[in-house]
């Protein structure tokens, strides 16, 4: 059952959300706008807030849906491991070429399942380092440190080992970002910029 149970989060967290929200209900191929990334923070870059956030919900309660399917089956697997699988199919979704989003709003399902108190350290980082820096991608990095600084305070090196890898796949995952920051070339969020890539609104029935 265990291995099935990973399977079936492997293919939750693989429903490329963003990529049918902008193909469904705006005819486009949100991978190939904007920021190029299928997740809610490019959605809402490029389709509008009303489509980022159904791609945000749906994409955390995948995340949440994943971790809980252990729990709701009385299965011996951990929850982290389903949750984490879940994050690994949003990233690399096998209904996407393998080209998917950059795992936050999924990680946040998963933590929200896993452990509710991670979850709020993680994503209070997450904002607050957004409101002092304007980059989404060092929140989300951020998301990752966290994590990992709240493994060193529980006991084993289970977490530990885990939530570093975890970290080395955020920084993979937004290396273009890092590159761009480099280059002086990554907008902030307050960058006005951003509304050129805003294609004309279409209304969500």
């Amino acid at each position: 059952m265990e291995y099935g149970l990973l399977i079936i989060a492997y293919l939750l967290g693989s429903i490329p959300t963003a990529l049918f929200v902008g193909k469904w209900l705006f005819q486009v191929d949100i991978r190939t706008l904007g920021s190029n990334n299928p997740g809610a923070t490019n959605t809402i870059r490029v389709l509008g807030k009303k489509a980022g956030i159904i791609v945000l919900l749906v994409d955390v309660g995948k995340g949440a849906l994943a971790t809980y399917l252990p729990l709701l089956l009385h299965s011996n697997l951990d929850p982290l491991y389903a949750g984490l699988i879940a994050v690994i199919g949003h990233c690399f979704p096998i209904f996407a070429g393998f080209r998917g989003g950059k795992a936050i709003a999924t990680t946040a399902g998963f933590l929200i399942v896993y452990n509710p108190v991670l979850f709020l350290i993680t994503f209070l980082t997450f904002f607050i380092v957004i409101f002092l820096s304007k980059y989404v991608f060092f929140g989300s990095i951020s998301v990752g440190v966290a994590m990992l600084i709240y493994s060193f305070f529980e006991e084993g090196y289970h977490t530990d080992l885990i939530f570093f890898l975890f970290l080395l796949l955020l920084f993979f995952l937004h290396r273009s970002n890092i590159r761009n920051y480099l280059n002086h070339t990554e907008l902030k969020i307050n960058d006005k910029k951003l509304k050129d890539d805003r294609i004309p609104p279409k209304p969500i029935k």
